[in-house]
């Protein structure tokens, strides 16, 4: 839940900045491409913190050494982020990030159906973490294929 609130947070000053005269926030769209890259960043860092060995606990059993899986998730979405920027590499990047989400909603499925714990909570029940990661798939779709 954490997370809709740096994206949103993060949309709207960001969006608020634009109002001011930031010209690279001066639309909805652009405004939300930064948006997701702070939360990408947010997430990413949040992999070599004290969360991986949450994070660790989530990966599913079929893969081994869970950790490398957290860290190297953890350097997409820091990647994924900086390419969000970039207008070079937006596309490919918004591709790569919705992908990455896809492919890691096992993830979240695991840890919803046996009750672990993220942060000391517990993880995001997948009635609200699905349609969540169909929003954040959606909105890496939309910022980075303009």
């Amino acid at each position: 839940m954490l997370v809709l609130f740096v994206l949103f947070g993060a949309w709207i000053v960001l969006r608020g900045i634009g109002v001011l005269g930031v010209a690279m926030f001066a639309t909805w769209h652009d405004s939300a491409r930064f948006a997701l890259a702070v939360l990408f960043v947010f997430t990413g860092i949040s992999h070599f913190t004290k969360l991986k060995r949450e994070m660790a606990r989530m990966v599913p059993g079929i893969f081994p050494n869970p950790m490398a899986w957290v860290y190297l998730t953890g350097v997409f979405e820091l990647l994924g982020a900086a390419g969000l920027i970039l207008a070079r590499t937006r596309t490919a990047a918004s591709l790569a990030l919705a992908a990455m989400l896809v492919a890691m909603f096992p993830a979240n499925i695991k840890a919803a159906r046996e009750g672990l714990t993220v942060g000391g909570k517990p993880a995001t029940a997948l009635w609200l973490r699905a349609p969540m990661q169909v929003f954040f798939i959606g909105m890496l779709l939309w910022t980075g294929m303009r």
